[in-house]
């Protein structure tokens, strides 16, 4: 009887042992996150929670206002592949028809609605 009683507080006091041990290794890597230290000026890893570094709010506006093609940015492309006076002359759902001089006389080019203004026709 005395033999069970002490197999029952050895594995008693060996799954205690385990359980503290258990519980004393958890905290101590959820409480590393939170620990900051810093000295002098413009410290290390603290200074500048919560916030995207880099980013301003009209760069963030921008990125997001110009999703699909505009008009303004179809015209702006027309002058880069070298179309003069190009201006718009149709604007619908899917399409931006842009007109304009080349060296060869007069021409039009078809942009997609898609972001970065892909050429349909030329």
């Amino acid at each position: 009887m005395f033999q069970k009683l002490s197999q029952k507080l050895k594995m008693a006091g060996l799954s205690a042992l385990i359980g503290l041990g258990t519980l004393m290794a958890l905290p101590a890597g959820a409480q590393a996150d939170n620990l900051y230290f810093g000295f002098g000026i413009g410290s290390g890893s603290g200074d500048h929670v919560g916030r995207e570094i880099g980013r301003s709010h009209r760069a963030e506006r921008n990125r997001h206002q110009y999703r699909s093609c505009s008009a303004r940015q179809a015209v702006r492309k027309a002058e880069r592949f070298g179309m003069r006076r190009a201006r718009v002359v149709d604007v619908n759902r899917r399409t931006i028809r842009v007109a304009g001089r080349i060296d060869r006389g007069r021409s039009q080019m078809v942009f997609a609605r898609a972001r970065g203004c892909p050429v349909l026709r030329w």
